[in-house]
Parts: C-alpha cells; sequence; structure tokens
C-alpha cells in the first residue's frame, strides 16, 4: 500500500511540474492589434574595448602575428551587438524559421558569425570547415545573487577537421551562449536564446525595431556580452511606434 501511495505521489508530482513546465513556454495566437517598439543604444559612459592576442598555432588557417578581439565595439555613439527584447511575453506572434535552427561556422580560426539569436530550445550546428582540429566549448552565463557571473558548461566536443557537431539547446538561467575553443584562444561568439520572438538585434547605428508587439505594459531589456542588461517600462499602443533609448 505504502509503494503505491508513493508511486502514485511521484506521478502526481510529474504531472504537475510537466504541467507547470509546459505552461510557462511560449505560446502562439492571432495578434488583432499591435504597435511596436523602437530606438537605439547608445554606448553612454563604457567604454570600447578590445585585446589583441598572439597567434601561436596552425598559421595556415589561423594567420600569423597577432588578432584583436573587440569586446566592446561602437559606431559613433551607438554600442553595437547588442540584442534587445520584451521580457516573459507568454503568446504572440510566431518565432521566425531561421532562429529554429542556427549554424555557427569555424573559418580561418573564427566563429561566424560573432552573434546570433537562436530560440530557447532550438538547434545549434557546428561546423569546422578548417583543416586543423578545434574544440567547442559553449557555457550559460548567469549572475548569482552576489552579483557574480557562474559558468556553466552546455556542451565541450573536440571537433575534427570538416566535421559537424549539432544539438538541441534550452537554458534555464541564462540568457546567452558563451563559444570559445579550447585549441584557439582567438575564437569567441556568442548566442542570444530567446524565450520569445520580441527581440531585435542593433544595426551598424544601435538602433532596431521589435515590430507585430500586443497592446500592453511591458519590461523590455537590452542585453551585450560583456556589459551586461539594462531594462525600462514599456506602455505599448495599437498603430503607435514607441521610442525607447538605452545608454551604457
Amino acid at each position: 500500500m505504502f509503494v503505491v501511495c508513493k508511486r502514485l505521489a511521484v506521478l502526481i508530482i510529474t504531472t504537475v511540474l510537466a504541467t507547470t513546465a509546459s505552461a510557462t513556454q511560449y505560446q502562439m495566437r492571432e495578434i488583432k492589434s499591435h504597435g511596436a517598439i523602437s530606438g537605439k543604444v547608445l554606448l553612454g559612459n563604457a567604454i570600447v574595448e578590445s585585446e589583441t592576442i598572439p597567434i601561436t598555432k596552425d598559421h595556415e588557417s589561423c594567420g600569423t602575428g597577432t588578432r584583436t578581439m573587440e569586446w566592446v565595439r561602437a559606431s559613433g555613439d551607438a554600442l553595437l551587438d547588442v540584442v534587445v527584447y520584451l521580457d516573459k511575453v507568454e503568446a504572440g506572434k510566431p518565432f521566425l524559421k531561421e532562429a529554429e535552427a542556427i549554424v555557427v561556422d569555424q573559418k580561418n580560426c573564427r566563429f561566424t558569425p560573432y552573434l546570433q539569436v537562436m530560440a530557447n530550445g532550438g538547434e545549434i550546428k557546428v561546423l569546422n570547415t578548417d583543416p586543423v582540429l578545434h574544440n567547442v566549448r559553449a557555457f550559460e552565463l548567469f549572475p548569482t545573487a552576489n552579483n557574480r557571473t557562474m559558468r556553466r558548461t552546455i556542451f565541450n566536443v573536440s571537433l575534427p577537421d570538416f566535421e559537424t557537431y549539432a544539438r538541441k539547446v534550452s537554458l534555464r538561467r541564462g540568457r546567452a551562449l558563451k563559444l570559445e575553443c579550447s585549441a584557439h584562444s582567438t575564437m569567441h561568439a556568442w548566442v542570444f536564446l530567446a524565450r520569445n520572438p520580441y527581440y531585435a538585434v542593433v544595426d551598424k547605428n544601435g538602433a532596431f525595431t521589435i515590430t507585430d508587439v500586443p497592446p500592453g505594459t511591458y519590461t523590455v531589456k537590452s542585453w551585450h556580452g560583456r556589459l551586461g542588461e539594462q531594462e525600462l517600462t514599456v506602455e505599448v499602443k495599437a498603430n503607435v511606434y514607441t521610442e525607447v533609448t538605452f545608454s551604457y
């Protein structure tokens, strides 16, 4: 009797957890009226940051001398490599097909592109088009209670020349994957994992637009792999472009 009750309790708990998990997933629904959020992300008080890294091996693929990693890039007063997104949107327009599966290429000892957006739970495919061995490490980065950044390994695989690695990824706490190569210190990239399709990557002028937003009040956030996040509260009205500005 005790065993039966125990199994029944486990079944109930499992069912509740599954129901809760499915209820928190993004749902697609028809949007009868919508507005948009547009604006710009400014460099503000942040400082352009770069690092010169020596190239020590595999010179035919990686080149010679040094390579400059631009950790914080700007164009005039605009901050680049930023994703702007709406937080905790439960339903609305569908994800773009291109966000469901992305490709990262390892070419000339670089991850290309440097920044991409993928739907959380989508598939990432990493190619090695170099005739050398690469090692792909993907970390989930998330803040702790004392404002430190923790790294949780999502995958860590060796990728021989001209091989491919693919898998689906769902993050629990962090917003993005940080990609590195253990064999080549010059290789870095970011993949932002979106919980909903209401996001935009800033253009070369730091500008962005998020469209088809149902009327309502939202928390809109800007994310940068090096500089972290900022947030604003925005009210969206039907057929209106709401303007916002972030400044780091």
